[in-house]
């Protein structure tokens, strides 16, 4: 436990100047922890199958760069997808199917799962620039959300959950975890987002929304478990001392700012 409290200290100390500061040092770092959680996908799925070439690798990494920044000075939340870019990306992986011509060391499988993951952690990251630059106070909103459902969530199961939520995905997981953390959440994130972002949201709506959001965290949270039942590993890595993976830590905060951005025109 002493472990896991000392490295979300360091994160916080990390990430907060990052955050603050914005612009590009903020882009930046949402560059580099795209690259480890795609690095995290990539080896997970390699430790139990085979290893992607190399070449196919570096392609990945590069584009989902390329993603992350696109776009990445606007200040405007209306979302601007570079089509051209995701021609390249779908063009870069399928084709070398054709050239390395081994279905054993490259095949569809392969290249479905690399374009779906650089344009899954792409468009994550590259959303939390783009959001950042709009309002940092948004960010704050999100992170509230999913660090206080998560945080809630870990009390309320270990003090009064009896019945499993996913016992297959998750053992640990609770109903009643999940409600008391849904709760919380909505009650910190809304408050914030009343009092420092807008109180001109219909409080009833606002609450609604906040709670979806708390709910899609949760089920991105799953996701990942599952991600990671499937392929026999507890964590994605031991990047952070007690917390396991950079996609172990940020696993709801993607899901969340994919449905945030789906929902944001109506708050």
């Amino acid at each position: 436990m002493t472990k896991r409290v000392v490295s979300a200290i360091v994160m916080v100390l990390i990430f907060v100047p990052f955050l603050i500061m914005g612009g590009i040092p903020f882009t930046i770092l949402m560059a580099v922890l795209g690259v480890l959680g795609l690095y995290e996908l990539l080896k997970i799925r390699g430790d139990v199958k085979k290893k992607f070439p190399v070449v196919m690798r570096l392609l990945a990494y590069l584009m989902v760069i390329f993603l992350i920044i696109n776009n990445a000075n606007s200040i405007d939340l209306q979302y601007d997808l570079d089509y051209r870019l995701v021609s390249l990306i779908i063009f870069l992986f399928l084709a070398p199917m054709v050239f390395i011509n081994n279905s054993k060391k490259y095949n569809l499988n392969d290249a479905l799962f690399l374009v779906g993951s650089v344009v899954f952690i792409g468009l994550s990251f590259n959303l939390l620039t783009v959001i950042r630059n709009f309002n940092i106070a948004y960010i704050i909103y999100l992170f509230l959300i999913t660090t206080m459902t998560d945080t809630f969530a870990l009390f309320t199961g270990m003090f009064i959950g009896k019945h499993k939520l996913a016992p297959e995905i998750s053992p640990k997981k609770t109903i009643e975890g999940a409600v008391g953390g849904s709760i919380m959440g909505t009650l910190i994130a809304t408050a914030f987002y009343t009092t420092v972002i807008s109180s001109s949201v219909p409080l009833v709506f606002l609450i609604l929304i906040t709670l979806a959001l708390t709910v899609v965290g949760q089920i991105g949270d799953l996701a990942f478990s599952a991600i990671k039942r499937y392929y026999g590993q507890k964590d994605f890595s031991d990047l952070i001392p007690g917390h396991g993976g950079i996609l172990d830590r940020l696993d709801s905060l993607v899901f969340v700012v994919l449905a945030f951005i789906l929902v944001l025109g109506i708050i």
